[in-house]
């Protein structure tokens, strides 16, 4: 059992640190010479995992626990770590345990360079982000995934350079490798690639141009976002799957009603229809059903997200866009893909992932199964890419894309 546990409160690619209130024996306050900057943590109780969600609660709200991991050192105490995604940066610093005297966001990397408690970045590298768990993620959409991805190269960044390494030979192996984790995410691969190609050709620049490429994607996001919530608000509108940039659209929006194809098999419609019930008209119902709602109900406009935007400005999305998509053009409603314009894939096809056969069917009949995760919607199918830049025609995807190619080239140089 485990002494105490460490909370890491993430919002945008930031975590909070606090700084400890007056010392109990002096009753000094700290100075910035003498206090210890950390990350909440406190007794690990019974139930570890319980205590730090409750106080992750307690003190950012709309909090959610990404993983935890297995206990650390710290300097003789045995702490357990936990990473939690927060909505946003709003705190409640009387929640927070220590009666801090002053908290921040600060990039992890922070712990490396401040007077950091003992085992604080030891405990941050178990939760944090990598390879392997940017490729396992079947949760998140692209732009989420791609922040992550920014977020493994700025924290190995930072210890290389902390090592005192001279060039960014290491990172650029890093950067292959997040490319190759998730073929077909477009965001992923423009995003490394340009904190690869912009950077000054050494660990320190990376961390660098990987943190300011996290800002950037997700100023992005949020402007596609804003773009698409013009196309739906105050309509009747229809959705599938889960986009984060869909999602923040529906709720800026938001639209006067909103259907939502369950999305199976991974029933990701069912999270998104329960999320926005609160502030939205909304209706659920079966993907099999779509045609029909089209062809009955008051349909105004389909907005659907974009894992991928090809160069001729074909929409890969979760599979079941393209059969929405010819139903919402038999019946003149338009589908709009909102995305941001990092999704623009520099190659003319994509590798489709599948997903898990078990899924589909997990009987014991001879029977074939496919479960493909993407589909692919061809241009005369969509309306527009809403992205940060305003609306793309074909023509102006396959301008971005070239942008785009020039950038890979760049990173591989």
């Amino acid at each position: 059992m485990p002494d105490a546990f460490a909370c890491f409160l993430r919002n945008d690619g930031e975590v909070l640190l606090c700084r400890r209130g007056d010392d109990p024996e002096t009753g000094d306050g700290p100075t910035a010479e003498s206090a210890e900057w950390d990350v909440p943590r406190a007794p690990a109780g019974d139930d570890p995992e319980a205590v730090a969600t409750a106080l992750a609660e307690r003190a950012a709200g709309d909090a959610t626990l990404v993983r935890s991991g297995r206990a650390v050192d710290a300097g003789g105490e045995s702490v357990r770590p936990f990473l939690f995604d927060c909505a946003d940066r709003s705190v409640d610093s009387a929640a927070l345990p220590g009666d801090p005297a002053e908290t921040a966001w600060a990039t992890p990397t922070e712990l490396l360079r401040r007077d950091a408690g003992p085992g604080a970045w030891r405990a941050y590298e178990v939760v944090a982000p990598t390879v392997r768990s940017v490729a396992a993620d079947d949760e998140h959409g692209s732009a989420y995934l791609s922040v992550r991805a920014l977020e493994v190269l700025r924290d190995r960044a930072a210890v290389v350079a902390d090592e005192g390494a001279a060039d960014d030979a290491e990172l650029r192996d890093l950067a292959a490798r997040l490319r190759r984790a998730r073929p077909s995410m477009a965001a992923l691969h423009n995003r490394v690639n340009r904190a690869v190609a912009e950077a000054d050709g050494t660990p320190a620049g990376v961390e660098a141009s990987a943190d300011g490429g996290i800002d950037r994607a997700i100023r992005a996001d949020e402007g596609a976002a804003s773009a698409a919530a013009d196309r739906v608000r105050g309509e009747h509108a229809l959705t599938l799957s889960r986009s984060g940039t869909v999602l923040a659209a529906l709720r800026e929006g938001p639209p006067a009603a909103l259907f939502v194809a369950e999305s199976r098999p991974g029933n990701e419609g069912v999270g998104v229809a329960e999320t926005l019930a609160d502030g939205t008209s909304v209706t659920l119902h079966t993907d099999a059903a779509a045609a029909h709602v089209l062809a009955t109900a008051d349909v105004d406009a389909v907005l659907v997200g974009a894992d991928t935007v090809l160069p001729d400005g074909s929409v890969v999305n979760k599979t079941g866009t393209r059969a929405v998509a010819l139903a919402a053009a038999r019946e003149g409603v338009p589908l709009y893909a909102a995305a941001a314009s990092d999704k623009v894939a520099t190659d003319e096809e994509v590798p489709l992932e599948s997903g898990d056969r078990a899924a589909v069917y997990d009987g014991d009949a001879p029977v074939d199964v496919r479960n493909p995760t993407f589909d692919v919607t061809p241009p005369d199918l969509v309306e527009a890419v809403v992205t940060e830049r305003g609306a793309l025609s074909p023509d102006d995807v396959a301008d971005v894309a070239e942008e785009l190619r020039e950038l890979a080239e760049r990173a591989d140089e």
